[in-house]
C-alpha cells in the first residue's frame, strides 16, 4: 500500500503520444501531463501494442514520486479527440488532493500461462481497495478501480471493493481492454505490470467530486423474467430458452441463429437490461451456446429479477455522452471542473463512425470547458455512487474532479 500528498494549489493535467517507440511515448505523454509539478497520482491507458513493461516503468521513473496507475485498453481517450495504438497519461497533485493505491491479485494470475478463470476477483478488489483506509480523508473521496477485463463475474470487482471501502465512498473506474483480441488484458501498479489484478487510487478532494451515469440504450418489448440463470450464463426467459426468446425478440436473420461469429456481431449493438431500484443496467451478450440455447453475459444477470432487451444507434448513443458528463459536473456543485476522467465501452464506439468517435469527445470537451479529458474505452465500466449494483456494460461514466 503507497499513499501521497501534496504541497501547491489541485491541478489536473494531461499528456498523449503517438510515437511507436513505446519508452518515447511513455516519456512524452508523461513530461506534459506532469510538467515538473509535485504530482501525487498518475493515469497511465495505454494500447497493449505498446511494450507494457517499457510503458510503465519509463512511466514511473519520469513521474517521481508520485504514485502509479493504469491499464491496457481497446483505445484511448484525451482531450483532442479519440486515439488508438498510443498512451495517455493524467496526472492530479497539489495540496487540495491526497491520494493511496492499492493492488490485489491472485498468486496464480501472475503466471500469463495460468487460467485466469480461477481468479478470485472479489477478493483482488478486497485488497486493492483498502487503500481507502490509508488516504488521508478530505471533505470528498472516490475509489478509482481498474481491473481485468476478461477474468471471470466483473460484479465480483464490485462486491469486492465494497466490502472493503463501505457504502459511503463511491466507486468508479473501468475493466481493462486488449484492442479488441479478446485474450488477456493488463494492469499496470507502479512500475510493475499484472494481469488477472485489480489495481485502485482512493482520491481524496478538498473540492467536490461527480460521477456520472448513462448508456443511451433503450428497451425493445415488454419485460421478460429471468427464470434461470447461473452468474453470467442465461438459460431461460419466461421459462423459454433464453437464447430463442432473444433472436425472436430482435427477429434475428437466419445466419445469426447458427453462427457464433455472426451471432457475437449481431449481439453488440443489442444488450440486455436489468432493473436496479433507480436505473437499468446494461449487461453485454458476448456468446452463445446454440445446443444449450443459453446466452452468455460480461456480467451476473439475477435469476428472479427482469430484464429487457435492449437496442440503440448513434443518437442515443452520443445523448448519453451529454447526459453523463452533465449529470458528473453538476454534481460539482457550481465549482469549474479540474479534469474528467471517462470510461467508456468499447461496445459504444462500435455504433459510433469515426466521425461519431471524435464528436463524442468533442462533446466531453465542451462540457469539461477548459479542463482536460483523459480516460479509455472499455471491457466494461464501474459506477456505484448508491444501492445495490455498479457494474455496467456498453455504458459511459464520467469522472469529474473538482
Amino acid at each position: 500500500m503507497t499513499t501521497a500528498a501534496g504541497g501547491q494549489a489541485a491541478w489536473v493535467r494531461v499528456g498523449h503520444s503517438t510515437a511507436e517507440d513505446s519508452a518515447t511515448a511513455a516519456t512524452e505523454a508523461t513530461t506534459l501531463a506532469v510538467k515538473g509539478a509535485d504530482a501525487q497520482l498518475v493515469v497511465v491507458f495505454v494500447s497493449k501494442g505498446h511494450d507494457l513493461d517499457v510503458v510503465a516503468s519509463t512511466v514511473d521513473e519520469q513521474s517521481g514520486p508520485a504514485l502509479v496507475v493504469g491499464a491496457s485498453t481497446a483505445g484511448e481517450v484525451f482531450t483532442d479527440g479519440p486515439a488508438d495504438a498510443s498512451v495517455v497519461v493524467m496526472a492530479l497533485g497539489g495540496d487540495g488532493f491526497s491520494v493511496a493505491t492499492g493492488l490485489g491479485i491472485s498468486e496464480d494470475a501472475q503466471d500469463p500461462a495460468a487460467d485466469l478463470t480461477n481468479v478470485s476477483l472479489r477478493d483482488a478488489a478486497f485488497a486493492a481497495a483498502d487503500c481507502v483506509n490509508q488516504v488521508e480523508r478530505r471533505e470528498h473521496t472516490v475509489l478509482l478501480l481498474l481491473a481485468d477485463g476478461l477474468v471471470g463475474d466483473q460484479m465480483e470487482v464490485v462486491r469486492g471493493a465494497y466490502e472493503q471501502a463501505g457504502a459511503s465512498i463511491p466507486l468508479v473506474g473501468g475493466c481493462a481492454g486488449d484492442d479488441l483480441d479478446m485474450l488477456q488484458t493488463f494492469q499496470i501498479f507502479g512500475d510493475k505490470v499484472h494481469c488477472g489484478a485489480v489495481v485502485a487510487a482512493a482520491i481524496s478532494s478538498d473540492r467536490p467530486i461527480g460521477i456520472g451515469v448513462r448508456h443511451g440504450w433503450e428497451p425493445v418489448g415488454e419485460s421478460m423474467l429471468v427464470t434461470a440463470s447461473q452468474g453470467v450464463v442465461v438459460s431461460t426467459l419466461d421459462d423459454r430458452p433464453a437464447l430463442d426468446v432473444y433472436l425472436d425478440r430482435f427477429d434475428a436473420p437466419a445466419e445469426v441463429r447458427n453462427n457464433l461469429d455472426a451471432f457475437i456481431d449481431f449481439a453488440v449493438t443489442r444488450p440486455l437490461g436489468i432493473r436496479r431500484r433507480d436505473r437499468m443496467e446494461i449487461r453485454y451478450v458476448g456468446g452463445a451456446d446454440f445446443e444449450a440455447r443459453t446466452l452468455q453475459c460480461i456480467a451476473e444477470v439475477p435469476a428472479g429479477g427482469l430484464a429487457w432487451t435492449m437496442t440503440g444507434d448513434a443518437e442515443t448513443v452520443l445523448g448519453a455522452t451529454d447526459d453523463a458528463c452533465t449529470e458528473a459536473i453538476e454534481a460539482l456543485g457550481g465549482a469549474d471542473p479540474l479534469g474528467l476522467m471517462v470510461f467508456d465501452c468499447i461496445a459504444r464506439r462500435s455504433v459510433l463512425t469515426d466521425e461519431g468517435d471524435h464528436d463524442e469527445v468533442a462533446r466531453m470537451r465542451v462540457h469539461a470547458g477548459d479542463a482536460p479529458v483523459a480516460g479509455f474505452y472499455t471491457y466494461g465500466e464501474i459506477a456505484r455512487t448508491r444501492g445495490a449494483g455498479g457494474f455496467h456494460n456498453q455504458t459511459l461514466v464520467a469522472l469529474a474532479l473538482g
